[in-house]
């Protein structure tokens, strides 16, 4: 069966580290008070210079790199954003003119914090329909840029960053074994950003009703993390690692414990990256895949849930 397999990862921070401590002197709030609602310790705020293509242009060169491939295997790029250099043209296609790449396949996919999901779904059903033999599939946000310092709420959630990784169509038993996508537009209100080019004409900022979409998180994710499973032929028993995105550590613990899987099987770094968004899972599955947790054979579970609302989850063989 020919199958879309993870041939290598690659990720991207910028290279200012934001504390907690540092958040105080900037909100009205504490470490104590971000570490008990979010788990979150630490995130990364893109400087000057530091922009959504130039971290996935990092990430990608990494992920290439792990997968012994050249820029120039590359017959595809999907890029998972909601932060975009611009408006347009994509800003897959900066990362492909930054790769050397002259010419491919490249487009950005935004389904904000599902968007890796999305991005690695589309890329997959391409790469098995013969249009590339090669893709660079990532997740890349400068979240900061779109944040309201003066929402202690929101603005200490967020953080910067970039992951990628390169899947290749072969004959294989390992590689992706199913994903499943899920929308409902009528919660925009809960997750949003007040502003784009068709209303305001501004970028504007990010607003959450942040305790509805938790509840919305916890229930959709263990829905299609079951879904996914039950598509691959799996049980919950089979899983080895979970990689989810990094919200919060409380949605991660409470969707866990929904599905009956242990919490050492959770792979978390909401703590030090907090949410980077597009980038928080293929970020959390480098970290992984680096430290040596996640190994050749192991069976992935992706997931993730963000604005719009968008959710979705993949069954893989690493």
């Amino acid at each position: 069966m020919i199958r879309s397999v993870i041939k290598g990862t690659g990720s991207a921070l910028p290279r200012r580290s934001v504390s907690n401590a540092e958040m105080a002197q900037m909100v009205d709030t504490s470490d104590e008070w971000i570490v008990e609602r979010t788990g979150i310790r630490n995130r990364y705020f893109a400087g000057e210079g530091e922009t959504t293509a130039s971290l996935a242009a990092d990430a990608a060169r990494q992920a290439l790199a792990e997968a012994g491939l050249s820029p120039q295997d590359v017959g595809l790029i999907v890029l998972a954003t909601a932060t975009p250099d611009q408006t347009f043209p994509s800003s897959a296609t900066k990362v492909q003119a930054s790769l050397g790449i002259s010419d491919c396949i490249a487009f950005d996919v935004q389904a904000v914090c599902s968007g890796f999901l999305y991005a690695l779904t589309v890329a997959d059903s391409m790469l098995r329909g013969g249009n590339a033999r090669a893709a660079l599939v990532i997740g890349a946000e400068t979240f900061s840029r779109i944040l309201d310092f003066e929402d202690r709420t929101t603005c200490v959630l967020f953080g910067d960053g970039a992951g990628a990784l390169v899947l290749q169509a072969e004959e294989s038993e390992a590689g992706i074994l199913a994903t499943s996508l899920h929308a409902d537009g009528r919660h925009n209100e809960m997750l949003y950003v007040d502003g784009g080019p068709s209303t305001t004409g501004t970028v504007g900022k990010l607003r959450m009703k942040g305790r509805e979409v938790f509840r919305h998180a916890v229930v959709n994710l263990a829905e299609v993390l079951s879904r996914v499973l039950r598509e691959a032929g799996l049980e919950p028993a089979d899983v080895d690692w979970v990689v989810p995105h990094q919200a919060n550590a409380r949605i991660l613990d409470a969707t866990a414990r929904k599905l009956g899987l242990a919490a050492e099987k959770v792979v978390v770094t909401v703590d030090r990256h907090a949410n980077t968004s597009a980038a928080s899972v293929p970020l959390a599955l480098d970290t992984a895949v680096r430290d040596g947790r996640i190994r050749r054979g192991d069976l992935l579970v992706l997931e993730a849930m963000g604005g719009g609302f968008t959710w979705g989850a993949a069954a893989i063989r690493y």
